[in-house]
């Protein structure tokens, strides 16, 4: 899944050890801009954290996976971010530059009716 906002807030980085070592993960606070104000937390885990330099104030789509899990019968749900992209990088590779096409003018008018298929 992905979800596309602005990046309110960045939380503490967090670290402690497990039974497979240290681990560190850090939470962020994604406005989406909904109806509502709609924000999402969402966290990073490990070397992801130092990958992603995410900060405060960007224009982020960041594409996550969301897992539960229990823990003396109450449930927690996760939002993981596997994948971030800044605002302008999507717009990059979603949407061609006027420069990939030639425009009217470019079209010589002598040949214009000569190439036409009918």
């Amino acid at each position: 899944m992905e979800i596309s906002g602005k990046v309110l807030k960045i939380l503490a980085l967090q670290t402690g050890e497990g039974k497979n070592g240290t681990w560190k993960k850090q939470q962020f606070i994604l406005d989406t801009g909904g109806q509502f104000g709609n924000k999402v937390c969402f966290m990073v885990w490990g070397d992801k954290i130092d990958e992603f330099q995410i900060k405060e104030g960007e224009q982020l789509t960041v594409a996550f996976d969301v897992e539960s899990r229990e823990y003396n019968e109450r449930w927690y749900t996760d939002v993981k971010a596997w994948k971030v992209s800044r605002a302008n990088q999507t717009q990059q590779t979603s949407a061609p530059s006027n420069t990939d096409f030639p425009s009217i003018e470019d079209i010589p008018a002598e040949n214009a009716e000569e190439d036409l298929p009918f």
